[in-house]
């Protein structure tokens, strides 16, 4: 098993699990087929997605915008249906998984599903495709504990690691509630 990353896991109230791969990989079309059919067997479910691009997601000149723009370092802005949260950081700030998982209400949830932040240490569902051949990440990364996979002919994966097929999302559903319910 690699042990090149030893930093100690992230300790949380609720399941977190990570969803590793290079960009293109298709993260984010697995998390949202794998969303309502957590959903469908009952489990509450975050996200946390990085990005690496700055994102302004208030229109300049309403008012939210203005008051994070005067130094609310916190807003949340809530709305009929949906409440949202922004914090903002200052310019340098290094983003960590632990802040941003400070920002959930884990007391009403079974799982926080993390896409992004690909060398934190916590557990990690790795997603290869054959036809889009990059290094895999399980090699030097301890915390990877399964593989989401359409196989690759020739490359045999170490026995520790649970194998699924990244085009069974049922599958992998299946496989989550397992891992869950063995913590």
């Amino acid at each position: 098993m690699p042990s090149t990353m030893n930093t100690p896991k992230i300790s949380t109230t609720t399941a977190v699990l990570g969803i590793a791969a290079f960009s293109g990989t298709g993260k984010t079309t697995l998390i949202e087929q794998l969303l309502p059919l957590l959903t469908r067997r009952g489990l509450r479910t975050g996200l946390i997605k990085a990005s690496h691009h700055c994102i302004e997601p208030d229109p300049p000149g309403k008012d939210s915008y203005r008051l994070r723009r005067a130094g609310a370092s916190q807003l949340v802005l809530s709305t009929p249906g949906r409440s949202i949260c922004y914090t903002e950081y200052p310019s340098n700030h290094e983003r960590k998984l632990h802040e941003q998982l400070q920002l959930l209400n884990q007391t009403v949830l079974d799982l926080v599903l993390v896409e992004g932040f690909r060398d934190a240490p916590i557990n990690k569902i790795e997603l290869h495709r054959k036809s889009y051949p990059k290094p895999f990440l399980f090699n030097n990364d301890c915390h990877v504990i399964a593989m989401a996979w359409d196989g690759n002919p020739g490359i045999e994966l170490p026995a520790h690691l649970s194998e699924l097929d990244i085009n069974n999302p049922g599958q992998i559903v299946d496989w989550i509630i397992r891992w869950m319910n063995s913590q």
